[in-house]
């Protein structure tokens, strides 16, 4: 039996007719630091010309008469997203989109081999690829088991795992009691939703109050001022009340209550520089607030994380940050040995599993846990009662 591969392997009848010798003298050879073209003004040129062979090639591949297969190729189809998301052409020629015209960075192609991997910023570093978010129980009397791995794309927010990762929790069971996390899974929202639909504690920190006098800490602050929720009114430190109470939604639809304090009131206020600085004819302070129950669990959050006994309480969530080190130690997770979301995903699984088939062993074994390295220089400032 004789069979013959299909489609061609090598389009040679095709591609003589779309390329030519330059053409292939230009693509054909490696491209790197050392055979790139020098100067600035021959980079540009060479850039130029990259981007017009990239629509020739695309209008041949699309023409009426070019066989239809060639539009299916993987590499094709890569091509032709770069090239609609990163270049622009019209009347006047092809040009490079301005950072204002291109796609959202959840939706931009970042790398030719993976087209599901995007690019991603965390605290200062980037790096494109995937997030992976793992939950761990902390019982002292039981080993630290993952319990949940989530993978998602890079552009994801924190704060958008949360209520999926408490879904799956409740899918499996059991569900946790109280759930630590870091300041990017919480918000007043999530904390109130995590308790009424699963009965779950979310413990982490809100962020702080977000006004000029919150973020110096030394001003009059949102919860200084008493709020009259049934009477619409908002009540000063200084006994001044507000004048205006509107019911308002954000962008995104979250509804919010903005309150103003006359400007004949905090205008000869003797702590007006620590209260606000608005320059507004009319109006003095102005409030932002949340819906009812959500402002007064943001209140009540902000107050408890100041206090010792909810740091101590809290410092439970230090342990996920071993965990993320032991799964980058034994398993490189850093780095995907694959392509695509999917594939990504089941790697991390495996990755949670030898981790968990690890602490089991240490567990029945007996072996007691790492304990977290310290530099010699911290060391000797403890041994000399110079840090705790």
């Amino acid at each position: 039996m004789r069979w013959r591969r299909w489609p061609p392997r090598r389009p040679a009848g095709w591609l003589a007719e779309v390329v030519s010798a330059e053409w292939i003298e230009r693509h054909g050879a490696r491209v790197d630091a050392y055979r790139f073209p020098k100067g600035e003004d021959a980079r540009t040129r060479w850039a130029l010309r990259v981007e017009t062979d990239g629509f020739a090639l695309l209008e041949a591949v699309y023409a009426p008469g070019a066989p239809a297969w060639l539009r299916q190729i993987p590499a094709v189809q890569v091509l032709r997203v770069a090239w609609v998301q990163q270049y622009h052409r019209d009347e006047k020629g092809v040009r490079r989109r301005e950072a204002k015209d291109l796609p959202p960075g959840r939706t931009r192609l970042a790398s030719p081999y993976d087209p599901q991997a995007h690019y991603g910023v965390k605290r200062g570093s980037g790096w494109c690829g995937y997030k992976v978010h793992l939950s761990e129980t902390c019982d002292e009397d039981a080993p630290h088991l993952i319990t949940n791995v989530a993978t998602t794309n890079a552009c994801t927010g924190d704060i958008e795992l949360t209520a999926p990762v408490h879904a799956a929790l409740e899918r499996r069971g059991p569900r946790p009691g109280e759930h630590a996390v870091d300041a990017g899974y919480t918000s007043a929202a999530l904390i109130v939703s995590a308790h009424s639909a699963y009965g779950i504690d979310l413990l982490g920190p809100v962020g702080i109050d977000t006004t000029e006098p919150g973020q110096a800490q030394a001003g009059l602050t949102q919860g200084d001022f008493a709020i009259d929720w049934d009477r619409h009114r908002v009540t000063c430190p200084r006994g001044a009340v507000s004048v205006s109470w509107s019911d308002q939604r954000k962008s995104n639809g979250t509804p919010i209550t903005q309150i103003r304090f006359s400007n004949d009131d905090c205008g000869p206020c003797p702590v007006r520089q620590a209260c606000t600085r608005a320059a507004h004819g009319k109006y003095g302070r102005t409030l932002t607030l949340l819906p009812q129950p959500l402002q007064q669990v943001l209140e009540q959050r902000r107050y408890d994380q100041q206090t010792q006994e909810w740091k101590d309480r809290y410092a439970v969530r230090a342990g996920v940050e071993g965990t993320i080190s032991q799964a980058v130690r034994a398993t490189q997770i850093r780095r995907t040995r694959y392509h695509g979301l999917p594939k990504t995903a089941l790697g991390h699984v495996f990755t949670a599993t030898a981790i968990n088939l690890i602490r089991l062993d240490a567990w029945w074994t007996g072996t007691t846990r790492g304990r977290t390295r310290i530099s010699h220089l911290t060391r000797l400032a403890c041994d000399l009662g110079l840090a705790a």
